[in-house]
């Protein structure tokens, strides 16, 4: 079974990334040793803006302005609806786990949706998906008009969901109108914030003397970055190098790595090699040249006398579960951003599934609470 904990691909657009995104993520899970049964975390622009879990039963907000741009009473519907989240979400999680014929152990149920807004354009484009153990289960398709399904246990929702034509009517008018209004109000109140460059502290880390060396950038914001080694001021493709995944830290802001095979280069070219980070909105590169004198390690002291202990990504209880959404989707059918595989099966029911006229009240009610 697949880990219940996903990767949130964050997306490099280019110079000209003037999309805004409000999205929110929701996890159900079971069995999962000192983790809340749920959580929901709401990001802007890759950004926490609040958060709720079942433990604590309250909704937090992160960002004051964001409470500017919604209201006074925000944060007390949030918490409202965090708690009627947290029912259904536990209570179509056991029917999930029934559907496919499975008991105890870990298990979890996840939905993704929002909105994003081009502020040049004025286009906006609306999302919704769900995934169960880690992989795709159904997503809808705004413009048709209908849900996908991407597992034969989902065949059931995919049906009574189609046939509700009220409850389409109001997710087509939540993701084209509503979100987007809400999205445009946060980000016209945080602008200052949220369009804010923040520079990152870039160190060269070394885990052992054969191991590759690692450019660490952390700290930086917005998201839109690159990093990558280059030899001889030339950006071209080099043989041994390893571009990690971006990450986010626990105050909003970014880090990413990547990784360079010191066993290719001889001792006496290491002075032509540099580790290069851009950012969108700052014209010049930072850069670190590879050097023995400034790489951090476990195995020896720096210059100072002090060891160095190789930077570990951690991400905090919101940013994990908010980064969330599941390896296999098809570009076409993902939001932005978000990168990968993805396989269909919309095959009739199998024998043992629950009744679906006995599912449809229930769900359709769910689907109405869980997208407003």
């Amino acid at each position: 079974m697949n880990t219940f904990i996903f990767v949130f691909l964050l997306s490099t657009p280019g110079v000209t990334a003037v999309l805004h995104t409000v999205r929110y993520f929701q996890t159900s899970s079971s069995d999962v040793p000192n983790f809340p049964e749920f959580v929901a975390v709401a990001y802007v622009d890759g950004f926490v803006i609040g958060h709720y879990d079942s433990n604590t039963r309250r909704a937090v907000l992160k960002q004051d302005w964001v409470k500017d741009a919604l209201g006074e009473d925000y944060i007390e519907s949030l918490t409202a609806r965090g708690g009627k989240h947290q029912l259904r979400f536990k209570a179509h999680l056991e029917n999930l786990k029934q559907r496919f014929n499975q008991s105890g152990g870990v298990h979890t149920y996840q939905q993704m949706h929002g909105c994003d807004w081009d502020d040049e354009t004025g286009e906006v484009n609306g999302y919704c998906l769900y995934g169960y153990d880690g992989e795709d289960f159904i997503s809808l398709n705004l413009k048709e008009q209908i849900w996908i399904a991407a597992k034969q246990q989902a065949f059931i929702s995919k049906l009574n969901w189609d046939n509700n034509k009220a409850m389409m009517s109001h997710c087509k008018y939540y993701y084209t109108q509503e979100c987007p209004e809400n999205l445009k109000k946060i980000v016209n109140v945080g602008r200052s914030f949220l369009m804010r460059t923040d520079l990152p502290s870039i160190q060269l880390l070394q885990r052992t003397p054969s191991s590759p060396v690692t450019c660490h950038a952390t700290g930086f914001y917005p998201r839109y970055a690159e990093m990558f080694w280059r030899k001889d001021q030339e950006e071209k493709v080099l043989e041994g190098v390893d571009h990690g995944e971006m990450l986010p830290n626990h105050d909003g802001s970014f880090q990413m790595s990547v990784d360079l095979n010191i066993s290719l280069i001889r001792a006496e070219d290491w002075s032509r090699y540099d580790c290069v980070f851009q950012i969108k909105g700052v014209e010049e590169d930072l850069t670190v040249t590879l050097d023995k004198s400034v790489i951090l390690s476990n195995w020896r002291k720096s210059d100072g006398g002090v060891v160095a202990a190789v930077v570990v990504p951690v991400l905090v209880l919101v940013a994990l579960v908010g980064f969330v959404l599941w390896k296999k989707c098809r570009p076409a059918r993902c939001p932005s951003g978000f990168t990968g595989s993805h396989t269909s099966d919309t095959s009739s029911s199998s024998p043992g599934e629950s009744d679906p006229n006995k599912e449809t009240s229930e769900e359709q009610r769910e689907m109405r609470t869980l997208i407003s």
